[in-house]
């Protein structure tokens, strides 16, 4: 891969994770409910969404769900039921007093880091971005191990970047959302996008 492939690819991996999506969305609201320390957890579990995706892309799973389109809606339509549960779950969350936004600790750190991680291989940037995209930066005439190793720390890392940027974010939001109406208008808020990842994924094509 030259400098200039590379380039490319962080440029383009640093629009996508920039941009708000279902990873971010859950990041930030884990932050508010959670705070940001809690929220790692989280973040753990979309990192290695984004591993199990990129490797499995480099290793030809792109390719298989290109030649197998039911296959590829089979994973389409439990990422799109996924999304949309995420998005029900948000609209009908509870809404405390003022003050007790970012006070919940009472989930586990397993079960942050497991739906980060369920949120994660769900994600239709990160479905798309893995089958169809990523296989392009890899020059299939050169070391293949030292070319993947290069794009997956490179994602890795700026994805975390944001990560931290929309959990800190969150975790200033929490103040602002103390009164209940607030609240409610988040969470509402919050359910549609995630309601609404899940039809984008729905519309997607192999």
């Amino acid at each position: 891969m030259s400098l200039h492939v590379w380039w490319l690819y962080v440029t383009a991996v640093f629009l996508i994770s920039a941009t708000p999506g279902p990873n971010m969305l859950h990041v930030m609201t884990q932050s508010i409910h959670h705070g940001p320390r809690r929220a790692i957890a989280t973040m753990a579990g979309l990192m290695s969404a984004i591993l199990l995706c990129l490797i499995a892309s480099a290793l030809g799973l792109g390719a298989l769900l290109k030649a197998s389109p039911r296959l590829f809606d089979g994973l389409r339509y439990a990422g799109v039921a996924y999304l949309i549960w995420l998005g029900v779950k948000a609209w009908r969350a509870p809404v405390g007093e003022a003050g007790e936004v970012g006070a919940t600790r009472a989930r586990s750190l397993r079960a942050l880091y497991g739906t980060g991680l369920l949120t994660g291989l769900s994600n239709p940037k990160l479905i798309i971005f893995a089958a169809a995209l990523f296989p392009q930066f890899i020059d299939t005439g050169r070391p293949f191990a030292m070319q993947l190793a290069i794009l997956v720390i490179s994602f890795v890392a700026i994805e975390f970047g944001w990560q931290c940027v929309y959990a800190l974010g969150g975790a200033k939001l929490a103040r602002w959302l103390a009164p209940a109406n607030r609240q409610r208008l988040f969470n509402r808020g919050t359910g549609l996008m995630f309601i609404g990842f899940g039809g984008a994924l729905l519309g997607a094509r192999a």
